[in-house]
């Protein structure tokens, strides 16, 4: 090999090791697992050993300039490849690292909401800068539960504004209407539900051992529209939708009572007059107490007494498929479904919940189970479109919905 072509292979080469221990160097300066002290310093002495290796290759290109290196085709090709390649590294490091932080925002919030994929967002960043990131994007914890006396179940028909008027424009015999729109790029749906008392809690007949999909939930228990309930342990990002968490009531009969991180949610239920009751760290026998007949238990709440919580940045909880409950101080309940993108990438953020529920006019609303869970299913038909962690097109086995029964 001679001189010039010696000085090519060391240059391409010295470039690639450059850009690959530049972005291991870098991501180990703002991470605290994915790389050691020891491989972070093994990475910056690889970087400083291919500058060294540039400059010497810089050195035998010029200094054999007249002398036949390899074809310029061939060196065209991989001089391209490197190229790409440096683009590439330098356009991730500025994504995570950059001064435009809309996608550190995304990923941490994201990942630490899921609970399962809170590795990747550990993987670049340090527990200083996802905490930072945290104590920006929240949702504030209201000491107050609702006030039932708020539901006055109103008949007379005033048309507000265009959420008013989609609410309230209906046959004069329906059960429930279909409002569809989108969000952030998203379907979303919104089930009005104009008679409360015919919305009660399903149970997975497998209750303990495996959950059920809505669909089959649904059509067991001549549900005419469905949405997915509360949420359920998952030990080791696995789980079966077995057990739920928390506080679950059906028909006035306690069903679960276990502790429960409310996540600043708890009890979300109906009582025996109908009204959406939301109670924070409060028994199964203190929602009996309170007249609760039927409830879930998750969070966060999003609208307590016609108040919106505080939420700072986008809630904490990053961008998702969604599912939440309202209801109006006339009484008609609002069940909202928003899906994802094919990626699982987009969504709702809890902010995007407590605004549409706003917008409809709820006074008390909360965030039920997200992702592959959240799902709508009218006559037996799954209506939206849930996407898993394998990106299939399918929902997973859950134990509790919210149903409507005629």
């Amino acid at each position: 090999m001679n001189s010039k072509k010696k000085g090519t292979v060391l240059l391409l080469v010295s470039l690639f090791l450059i850009f690959t221990s530049l972005v291991f160097f870098v991501i180990g300066c703002n991470s605290d697992r994915l790389i050691s002290d020891i491989n972070r310093r093994l990475a910056l002495t690889i970087l400083i050993l291919c500058v060294i290796l540039l400059i010497y290759s810089i050195f035998l290109l010029i200094r054999f300039k007249y002398r036949r290196g390899f074809k310029k085709k061939k060196v065209v090709i991989f001089s391209s490849l490197v190229g790409l390649y440096a683009v590439g590294c330098l356009s991730f490091l500025f994504i995570l690292y950059g001064p435009v932080e809309n996608f550190k925002t995304w990923l941490i919030t994201t990942a630490m909401a899921t609970m399962n994929h809170q590795h990747y967002c550990k993987w670049f960043y340090s527990d200083d800068v996802i905490n930072e990131v945290m104590a920006n994007n929240y949702v504030g914890r209201s000491e107050a539960d609702t006030d039932p006396n708020l539901i006055t179940f109103d008949e007379e028909i005033e048309y507000a504004n265009e959420y008013e008027r989609a609410v309230l424009e209906r046959n004069k015999d329906a059960l429930y209407k279909i409002i569809e729109f989108d969000v952030n790029g998203c379907d979303a749906y919104l089930a009005v539900i104009y008679d409360a008392s015919k919305i009660s809690v399903g149970i997975s007949k497998y209750l303990g051992r495996g959950g059920q999909y809505i669909y089959d939930m649904a059509e067991e228990q001549g549900a005419v529209l469905a949405i997915n309930g509360g949420g359920f342990y998952d030990p080791n990002y696995n789980g079966n939708g077995a057990n739920p968490l928390g506080v679950t009531i059906s028909d006035g009969e306690i069903i679960t009572d276990y502790a429960y991180d409310s996540m600043n949610g708890g009890i979300i239920g109906f009582d025996l007059e109908n009204r959406l009751v939301l109670l924070r760290d409060a028994s199964a026998k203190d929602a009996i107490d309170y007249g609760i007949r039927d409830a879930v238990t998750m969070g966060p709440f999003l609208i307590v007494n016609g108040e919106m919580a505080e939420i700072r940045g986008n809630g904490g909880w990053g961008y998702a498929a969604r599912t939440a409950i309202g209801q109006r101080k006339d009484g008609i309940v609002l069940m909202l479904v928003v899906d994802s993108n094919e990626f699982r990438t987009e969504g709702a953020s809890i902010r995007d919940l407590a605004e549409i529920m706003q917008n409809y006019g709820a006074i008390n609303a909360a965030n039920l189970d997200g992702g592959t869970s959240s799902a709508l299913v009218i006559n037996n038909e799954l209506i939206n479109d849930p996407i898993n962690s394998a990106l299939e097109h399918k929902t997973r086995g859950i134990p509790t919905i919210f149903k409507v029964v005629k």
